[in-house]
């Protein structure tokens, strides 16, 4: 692009992971304490329409590409025509230099670069045009941003006409920007303490993004991407509901297929401990402590076969949880234990002190818990992201 090879390249400036299903149906089946009830679904399927997505970049570069999968779905999709927004004005993407493609069953594809100056911390807006009818779509639920879905071919107009809104992502699975060669990427994987359930929606307020707006604004850092690989309900040994494969299924596509990526922080493993707890859960579905770490394991393994540092977080407390009987009080301080002392970890950030009451320290702090007493506030993830010491980033 123009020359700039030579000293720049490609990083993940945002990204999404996407899930097994669209929605989790209520009454399917035992729910987890991390999964959502009365949450608004992505839908089944579209047909005829445009979906209009925004995505943040957290570094900035000199041109952009668009991901898109169809990593679930079973059906190739067409994508009709896809166009970019932002401060730089409307450009229209091209793949192969097609402005339409085919998303092969479980395939991701990059849009052709192109050259548009991005900042970190803007606003992009990714516009799909879907010409076919009822066309299953492959999600990733969780957006806590607008998006729109509008009937017909509307990828090119500025403002779309009898819009219905959403809140989750379709097909949309990365931006990549052209940075400068200094550039890495973070990769947040887990559940939804990384994804960021319970947040204000629009606020921007997941720990993954709160982190990324602190390394910005440190002003002798090297450009450092912040990608939320975080699914509602995800644990680390096995699929959840339809929710999202587990942390083991999806750490190639989600995580090694990043591009810049030199970190992984995981938060995961208390779903895989409540699950097990739930009434009527089969036998082969429970997990203990030995068997999160042997996941653990099994993760800093394919990490470190890749020259990636990954740094463990433990879990946060749980007293507030629906389920806290004292098996699970017990599993989660075995886990946590192993996280702290094991050594096996690049680094440890110890989300349960950093959430903890002092006067109850099972339970999250009141001013830092939504009112489900399991997920963090806003104010919470704030001061997760604070706890990452950036010393961890600069090599």
């Amino acid at each position: 692009m123009g020359g700039t090879e030579m000293d720049r390249r490609w990083v993940a400036a945002w990204g999404t992971a996407q899930q097994l299903a669209p929605a989790l149906e209520v009454g399917s089946g035992p729910q987890m304490p991390d999964e959502p009830a009365a949450e608004p679904t992505a839908p089944a399927e579209l047909g005829a329409q445009t979906v209009r997505m925004v995505a943040r970049t957290t570094v900035g570069g000199t041109a952009v590409r668009v991901a898109l999968a169809n990593s679930f779905g079973h059906p190739p999709v067409r994508i009709g025509a896809a166009y970019l927004a932002g401060p730089g004005g409307t450009v229209p993407l091209a793949f192969g230099g097609r402005s339409a493609v085919i998303l092969p069953t479980g395939a991701q594809l990059h849009s052709d670069p192109v050259e548009y100056e991005v900042s970190a911390q803007t606003d992009l807006v990714v516009s799909l045009y879907l010409p076919d009818e009822k066309v299953p779509t492959t999600a990733h639920q969780t957006g806590l941003r607008t998006a729109w879905l509008a009937p017909g071919d509307q990828a090119a107009e500025p403002t779309l006409t009898d819009a219905t809104a959403s809140s989750s992502y379709l097909w949309l699975t990365g931006v990549d920007v052209l940075a400068p060669d200094t550039a890495a990427v973070i990769v947040a994987l887990g559940d939804s303490l990384v994804d960021g359930m319970e947040t204000t929606p629009g606020a921007d307020a997941p720990w993954p993004s709160a982190l990324a707006r602190r390394l910005a604004a440190d002003p002798v850092l090297a450009p450092r991407a912040v990608v939320n690989m975080g699914i509602a309900g995800n644990r680390v040994l096995r699929e959840s509901h339809g929710m999202g494969a587990s942390a083991l299924a999806r750490f190639d596509r989600d995580v090694l297929a990043r591009p810049g990526v030199r970190w992984v922080v995981l938060l995961a493993g208390i779903n895989d401990l409540f699950f097990g707890l739930l009434p009527g859960t089969p036998e082969h579905e429970r997990a203990g402590a030995d068997d999160v770490v042997a996941g653990y394991r099994m993760l800093l393994t394919r990490a470190h076969l890749h020259d990636l540092c990954i740094v463990g977080c433990t879990l946060p407390p749980i007293a507030g949880a629906p389920i806290c009987t004292p098996e699970l009080v017990e599993l989660h301080r075995q886990v946590n234990e192993w996280i702290r002392g094991s050594g096996e970890f690049d680094a440890v950030v110890d989300v349960e002190t950093v959430l903890h009451d002092p006067a109850d320290p099972g339970r999250m702090r009141a001013d830092l818990v939504t009112a489900d007493g399991v997920h963090p506030s806003d104010a919470g993830h704030a001061a997760i992201a604070d706890a990452f010491d950036l010393n961890l980033f600069r090599r």
